[in-house]
């Protein structure tokens, strides 16, 4: 049995490439196991590279405000350790006290700990200050010979009273303290980057430490989330095991061929291992946050697999050798295989628009992934299907009715005709208004309290609402950053300090606010101490003079200010870090900022972790428009170049755009907010569901411009007997396998498991239904018979005959030979 004649110079030119390939497909397969080799040992080369600073979106501008004073302020990588006493009593006791001592110590010690911006009630950086006859007079909170004996703890609860921290570094109801400290990138000590798991273990190790029957240790902070999150890495192995064996069984039951199985797995395993190979010769590491990749890499490498062994299979059942049926897979896939590959890899490289480290190295590795798979799906898998042999129980041909059709895709293909078509459009009409009505209510940013990417009874959560609940602060902070630098000494101008008292009277009043803190309001304080304790007094004084008595209140050590307040940091503690809670409060800071017309006086926004989260948040939106135009926008030019035909894209858009819609609205109906590790998504889901559409598309179109009088609905049914098979068969794997992901203790990881089972899933049946609806009522028949008239003359091919259950073109039959059995 022969293989067509090419009449086109493209296919031609495939022709060639495809003989040339199978021609020295034992050097091919030789040489893909050679670089396999070597790049599996530098895979285990590849590390972990987590990191603060590539969460922030640096070129945002709060985070130019944020970056330039992280050095003098405290920054958003902070830890805070809360020390809880369960024993009768509040804190003021001897056990507590050594406990939290001793809680001090170990943090201050800690890898990557910013030393000087450590705060407890042991570290001398906080301190009181009253006024009494002979002035000022502060000392640190617990004296260097502190004896915890009545007399001893008497004196630390006065301190504690009159220093202003119940509700800061002492809980509001006296059962807890706390140590809070902030974490530098590069550890100082080192000089190497921070190695966050290290951190999270050691204060792991300090919460083991000093837990006791009395105390209780709750750890919060970027560091232990990463911690928890990089501890929780082992289930994602596990999952992918799952899914491995999921994938491994489902495709032996599809192809009933062990060898099949054991090539498709091989071959979707190659791209993962290249791509953790490559990665450390090319500098890089693999983030936490970016773990899914290679699983999604190796999702997309069975789904192309699947479609070649498939095409592969199909020959050798109706006679053809395996070096023939590999050079005629080539042929037929080509095109729209590396056109799916392409968009695919577009889906990734479209993600690099959201400004934030992260996601740009996301989408490098997962574009690179994708790329190698041009290699080993497209050029050594079908090298390698040229020397295998296909199992008599993998011969059998599909169930057929009477007259040779497979049954099923021929009652699916009457959904090319008018009548089943119109009802298609009508309900994803439908369908796509209430997408558009649920979507309306996706929310930007995280949604409820805690660390999103861990389950709401995970240890982390539990000891984040205990430090909400107890303390008047939180991990929840917006510094805003407040600049007078013409102003002299600033503390005692009575213009600056009377800006910054209103901005954070002004503050504390929004929805949203828990507390604020500021050098204005120390300033207060020591009017009114200054002046008896008389309540009247607690104001700033309009004079110098009376400014400047209450100015050594104002410490740098506290973190509020530099000296002479030329730098002002105004801490905004919220109650969450939800999206709408930080676009609030951000719109009334901006809102003061505009009205205030204070001279020689600057605000900007923003430090903290709610300042990054709420830069983080308008870089995803920003992005979100700018993402899914460049995606949709190159999808349709690349369809366009390959098909050249409007309807062709429409057919093949349409049905994405759709998808996409109502993942929005699934999004919402679930709780899942738009943010960096769910954005990704919807661009994958798009690369990812477009090859249903083109595969089938493809198919469609041949059938219609090679084949004489065929109706929409026998190219349709040609187009599914080809690949809805492998469509169907290659969404379902996909979906269920990482749909196992929902079970996972990792929040982030669960999410993305629905979504991208949804896409998946969703995205095939859009091209199966209505993809053909859209052909019938564009009346793409027609047009692709005028585009086949205008076409240069070709032998017309013979009536499609029925081979092995299906139809074979006979032109595969009859054409001139390339090279016989």
């Amino acid at each position: 049995m022969t293989l067509p004649v090419p009449t086109s110079r493209l296919d031609r030119f495939i022709a060639a490439t495809a003989h040339w390939m199978i021609s020295w497909s034992k050097t091919i397969v030789v040489l893909t196991l050679i670089a396999t080799g070597l790049l599996a040992a530098s895979a285990l080369q590849t590390r972990l590279d987590p990191g603060f600073n590539k969460l922030i979106p640096l070129r945002h501008e709060y985070m130019a405000a944020f970056l330039q004073h992280s050095g003098t302020f405290s920054g958003a990588n902070r830890v805070l350790v809360s020390v809880e006493w369960k024993g009768e009593g509040d804190i003021y006791n001897k056990e507590f006290l050594e406990a939290l001592h001793g809680v001090t110590d170990e943090v201050f010690f800690t890898p990557g700990v910013n030393r000087g911006q450590v705060y407890s009630l042991f570290t001398p950086n906080v301190r009181y200050i009253e006024i009494t006859e002979d002035g000022y007079v502060g000392e640190v909170l617990i004296p260097s010979r502190f004896e915890p004996n009545a007399e001893g703890l008497a004196h630390v609860r006065s301190n504690v009273a009159k220093s202003g921290q119940i509700g800061s570094l002492v809980s509001n109801d006296l059962k807890s303290a706390m140590v809070r400290a902030d974490l530098q990138e590069i550890d100082p000590k080192t000089g190497e980057k921070l190695d966050y798991h290290q951190v999270a273990q050691r204060l792991e190790k300090i919460r083991t430490q000093f837990e006791s029957d009395k105390v209780k240790v709750h750890i919060i902070g970027f560091s232990k989330v990463l911690g928890d999150v990089m501890d929780g890495l082992f289930t994602v192995i596990t999952f992918f095991v799952i899914a491995f064996a999921i994938t491994a069984v489902l495709l032996r039951l599809y192809t009933r061929s062990t060898n099949l199985t054991v090539v498709g797995l091989l071959v979707a395993l190659l791209p993962v291992i290249w791509l953790l190979g490559l990665l450390p010769l090319i500098g890089y590491g693999i983030d936490p946050m970016s773990i899914l990749v290679p699983f999604l890499i190796f999702s997309i490498g069975v789904s192309h697999a699947v479609q070649m062994t498939g095409a592969w299979k199909h020959d050798v059942r109706v006679g053809r050798s395996p070096q023939l049926a590999a050079e005629n897979s080539i042929r037929k896939l080509a095109i729209p295989g590396t056109l799916a590959l392409l968009t695919n890899a577009l889906g990734f490289m479209v993600i690099m628009l959201i400004d934030i480290p992260i996601v740009h190295e996301l989408g490098l590795t997962a574009c690179l992934g994708v790329l190698l798979m041009i290699i080993t799906n497209k050029v050594f898998l079908p090298a390698l299907l040229a020397h295998i042999r296909l199992e008599k129980s993998a011969m059998v041909a599909p169930v057929t009715d009477a007259e040779g059709r497979n049954a099923r895709w021929w009652r699916v293909s009457v959904l090319a005709e008018p009548r089943p078509a119109l009802w298609t459009l009508l309900i994803s009409m439908a369908l796509l208004a209430v997408g558009t009505w649920g979507s309306r209510h996706l929310r930007t940013g995280d949604v409820g309290t805690g660390a999103p990417e861990l389950r709401a009874e995970s240890r982390y959560n539990v000891d984040n609402d205990h430090i909400i609940k107890h303390y008047s602060i939180g991990m929840d902070v917006l510094s805003v950053y407040v600049e007078a630098p013409e102003a002299g000494e600033a503390c005692s101008n009575w213009q600056v300090m009377n800006a910054v008292d209103r901005f954070e009277t002004h503050m504390s009043r929004v929805d949203g606010v828990r507390s604020v803190s500021s050098s204005a309001r120390l300033a207060k304080i020591a009017a009114f101490g200054t002046n008896e304790g008389n309540p009247r007094w607690q104001t700033l004084q309009r004079t110098e003079a009376a400014l400047r008595s209450g100015s050594k209140s104002l410490s740098p050590d506290l973190g509020l200010n530099t000296e002479s307040c030329k730098i002002m940091n105004v801490q905004v503690f919220l109650k969450d870090h939800e999206g709408s809670t930080l676009t609030h409060v951000v719109d009334e800071a901006k809102r003061f900022i505009a009205a205030d017309r204070t001279e020689g006086v600057r605000f900007r926004l923003a430090g903290g972790n709610a300042g990054v989260a709420a830069a983080t948040n308008e870089a995803v939106e920003r992005a979100e428009v700018q993402m899914l135009g460049s995606i949709f926008g190159a999808i349709t030019i690349l369809c366009w170049l390959t098909f050249r035909s409007w309807r062709a894209v429409l057919c093949i858009i349409v049905p994405l755009a759709l998808v996409s819609i109502l993942c929005n609205a699934l999004m919402a109906l679930l709780g899942i907010g738009l943010k960096v590790p769910t954005l990704p998504v919807i661009a994958l889901g798009v690369g990812v569901g477009v090859d249903y559409g083109i595969y089938l598309y493809e198919s469609l179109q041949h059938a219609l411009r090679e084949r004489d009088g065929v109706t929409l609905r026998e190219a349709f049914y040609d187009a599914m007997r080809q690949r809805g098979n492998a469509a169907v068969f290659t969404a379902l794997t996909m979906s269920i396998g990482v749909g196992t992901w929902a079970f996972s203790a990792l929040k982030f990881q669960a999410d993305m498991g629905i979504l991208l089972a949804f896409m998946f899933l969703v995205n095939m049946l859009g091209a199966i239904f209505l993809l053909p609806a859209m052909a019938c009522w564009l009346n793409v028949e027609r047009a692709e018979a005028r585009a086949r008239a205008r076409s240069p003359q070709q032998p017309a091919p013979a009536p499609a005959a029925p081979v092995g259950g299906g139809m074979l073109r006979a032109a595969e039959v009859q054409s001139p030979v390339n090279g016989k059995l």
